[in-house]
């Protein structure tokens, strides 16, 4: 399942995310709080549980949540997303999972992991700003996967149809929550119009503007 954000935040935000006139610094401020509309979005459906609190007045009937959820950023894009995420989920155990993709080949390499001995997560929400060609995301789904996680959703800000298409062959039971879906990727594997390199720009490393 592929669900695309109609949030008008998060179209208003995106446009300001894509401008190449947007210093690093306000570009971390909208990956983080455009993760977190996302957020709000991609965790509509968890499950609750009945529990009681009690009050300054008394005693209340509340719901609370019935999983255990882990934030999986791919590095390094996507740790902007994932401290987004930490404002929903202040409790959530953070994995973090690194890839770099050949530039020659496209293909994603493992290059970092660090996981818990001892997973308690029940869901794992897999964030990075960009699905390009999809070979980092499916991987870091494979690596999730054998780490013993039941469950997954993947998020991302932008899109390519060729990303999403990958992910849904090789992984149709990972929910993918996007805020917008670009017309394609271009010869050297970047999303286009997309945004150029999430990683650089979040982290003011770009030496130039990337038309991808």
């Amino acid at each position: 399942m592929v669900t695309a954000s109609k949030h008008p935040i998060m179209q208003h935000m995106l446009s300001e995310l894509r401008d190449a006139r947007t210093p690093p610094p306000r570009f971390r401020q909208l990956v983080r709080t455009l993760a977190i509309v996302l957020g709000h979005e991609a965790t509509a459906d968890l499950e609750t549980i009945a529990s009681e609190v009690m009050t300054p007045l008394g005693r209340a009937a509340t719901r609370t949540l019935a999983d255990v959820v882990g934030i999986v950023p791919i590095l390094r894009a996507g740790l902007g997303m994932a401290e987004g995420l930490l404002e929903l989920f202040p409790a959530a155990e953070v994995w973090h999972i690194g890839l770099f993709r050949d530039e020659a080949t496209l293909r994603p390499t493992e290059y970092y992991n660090k996981f818990p001995a001892r997973p308690r997560v029940s869901l794992a929400l897999l964030v990075d700003p960009m699905l390009a060609t999809g070979g980092s995301a499916v991987r870091a789904c494979e690596i999730l996967k054998g780490a013993g996680v039941p469950r997954l959703k993947l998020l991302s800000l932008i899109a390519a149809p060729e990303g999403i298409a990958r992910v849904r062959q090789a992984m149709p039971d990972v929910p993918i929550h996007v805020g917008a879906v670009d017309q394609r990727l271009n010869e050297v594997g970047f999303i286009y119009p997309g945004l150029g390199d999430a990683g650089d720009r979040q982290f003011g490393t770009a030496t130039a503007v990337v038309d991808a």
